[in-house]
């Protein structure tokens, strides 16, 4: 998926009888917020669209309506020095942009010995935070609060990092394209997705598509085309021996290519449809054609997993979205569920059989040739790799009984150590308290099977992405 730059609308605040009575107070505030919107840029990928000073309730209907036509994903009101919270209330009123209270305090605190009511006015930047909040709450409205110092504070501009990320992700998520081919597994309940409720809530389309339109695209590919698409599987993927299981053998050159043909097909489906995920699944039937073209996908799934543009299998449009969250994130997103568990040394594998997010492995991907896919029809080749070592986050989008969706979130670690020759991704991966309680509790939150697999600690924005959306999201490792 393309980077948009996200749109964060800025504000700062004051209280225009002040202006009068001290002059110079209004400049020094407008300089606090031309500082604030500056380290806003830098954090990168941002557009700042300042609706500049706000200080009595025409400047903030004025303001509201301005970052409507503006179309900003966030805003923040940079509380610069004390408000009124009517002046306030209309900015988020009529914005109805996800809203932030942010103040920052210029210097880490007064010299009592020299402070005047001038110094005080400019370190007033928690005295409106309670008042503001309660007028947001009165009338129905959700907003954060960060409350810090405008300069060396590593855990409020964390916090603010973290509103700009989950902006940016939403953003993303709104203007997706997600394409489903086929339908979701017969009879994994989880996996059924109503498409009208994804796109309801979080704007992301969803294309219906129909195998045809792959072989269509397939019968195009020439054999430049599978020569130079062999040439990258080849320069990407390793080709160890055999294991110790019989299925998953060598890969012939004749799977090898029709992989080849089918990634290069994939490839233009996604072009064509502008897709920024994918989510497929077909069942097949005695060896048919479209059983082998959906059978050769797995190499061309993953390089596009790879590159951003996420493909989940047996047709989990929840989990595509859950892939697509961690890797505007920049924690990958790899397609996963609970392996076997090894409880002499406390880990549990996570995994899939199928693409895996190949841009987040521990080391070169391996490619095995399985002459069966266990519960599938069809066979070919087929990617193992585990996780790079270190901090992990798997993220998996449910449905509640009243139809809501909800993210159920853990943080844990991917641990080093030999997984199975199968042809499958797996990582060894930790949990707290201990293995047993913490998959307990995972199935007790009514998840999905399937979740997004990524590197990082990244509840933490997770949480406001899903706050962006109006969403529950149950962490289980706290």
């Amino acid at each position: 998926m393309r980077a948009r730059p996200v749109r964060i609308g800025v504000f700062c605040v004051g209280f225009h009888r002040y202006w009068p009575q001290f002059a110079g107070l209004r400049e020094q505030v407008e300089a606090y917020c031309s500082a604030f919107e500056d380290k806003l840029r830098a954090l990168g990928g941002v557009e700042v669209v300042s609706a500049g000073l706000v200080d009595d309730v025409a400047s903030g209907r004025r303001a509201g309506d301005f970052f409507v036509s503006q179309n900003v994903d966030l805003i923040f009101c940079d509380v610069t020095t004390y408000v009124q919270s009517a002046f306030v209330l209309p900015v988020a009123q009529r914005s109805k942009a996800p809203f932030v209270l942010v103040g920052l305090q210029p210097t880490p605190g007064m010299d009592p010995a020299t402070a005047t009511t001038f110094t005080q006015l400019l370190h007033d930047n928690c005295t409106s935070l309670p008042e503001i909040m309660y007028a947001l709450r009165r009338a129905g409205l959700d907003a954060d609060v960060i409350f810090g110092q405008l300069e060396n504070d590593p855990r409020a501009w964390g916090k603010i990092q973290e509103w700009v990320e989950a902006a940016r992700t939403a953003r993303a998520l709104k203007n997706a394209r997600i394409g489903l081919l086929g339908h979701p597994f017969e009879g994994m309940l989880d996996m059924n997705a109503d498409p009208t409720a994804l796109e309801a809530t979080f704007g992301a389309h969803v294309e219906m598509l129909e195998l045809c339109d792959l072989k269509w695209r397939l019968d195009q590919v020439s054999p430049s085309d599978v020569s130079a698409m062999k040439e990258r599987i080849e320069a990407f993927f390793q080709f160890p021996e055999p294991g110790a299981d019989a299925i998953a053998g060598p890969v012939t050159e004749e799977a090898l290519l029709w992989s080849a043909k089918v990634a290069v097909a994939l490839e233009r489906l996604v072009s064509d449809y502008h897709l920024d995920g994918l989510a497929h699944y077909y069942r097949g039937v005695d060896g048919n054609e479209y059983e082998q073209i959906v059978a050769g996908m797995i190499v061309g799934a993953s390089l596009l997993t790879a590159r951003g543009i996420p493909v989940a299998g047996e047709g989990d449009l929840k989990n595509c979205v859950a892939m697509l969250l961690l890797d505007q994130l920049g924690a990958g997103g790899s397609f996963s569920e609970l392996h076997p568990a090894d409880f002499r040394e406390q880990f549990v594998y996570v995994g899939h059989d199928g693409p895996g997010h190949i841009a987040i492995s521990s080391e070169k991907p391996a490619l095995r040739g399985l002459s069966i896919y266990h519960g599938k029809f069809g066979r070919g080749v087929s990617v193992e790799f585990k996780v790079k070592h270190g901090p992990v986050t798997i993220a998996g989008l449910t449905t509640t009984r009243d139809g809501r969706f909800k993210f159920v979130l853990a943080e844990g670690e991917s641990v080093p150590g030999a997984i199975p020759a199968t042809g499958n991704t797996n990582t060894r991966c930790r949990f707290q308290p201990d293995l047993a309680t913490f998959i307990e509790r995972w199935s007790l939150a009514g998840p999905t099977h399937h979740f997004a697999l990524g590197i990082g600690r990244r509840i933490s924005v997770l949480r406001k992405v899903a706050r962006l959306f109006g969403l529950e999201a149950d962490v289980i490792s706290e």
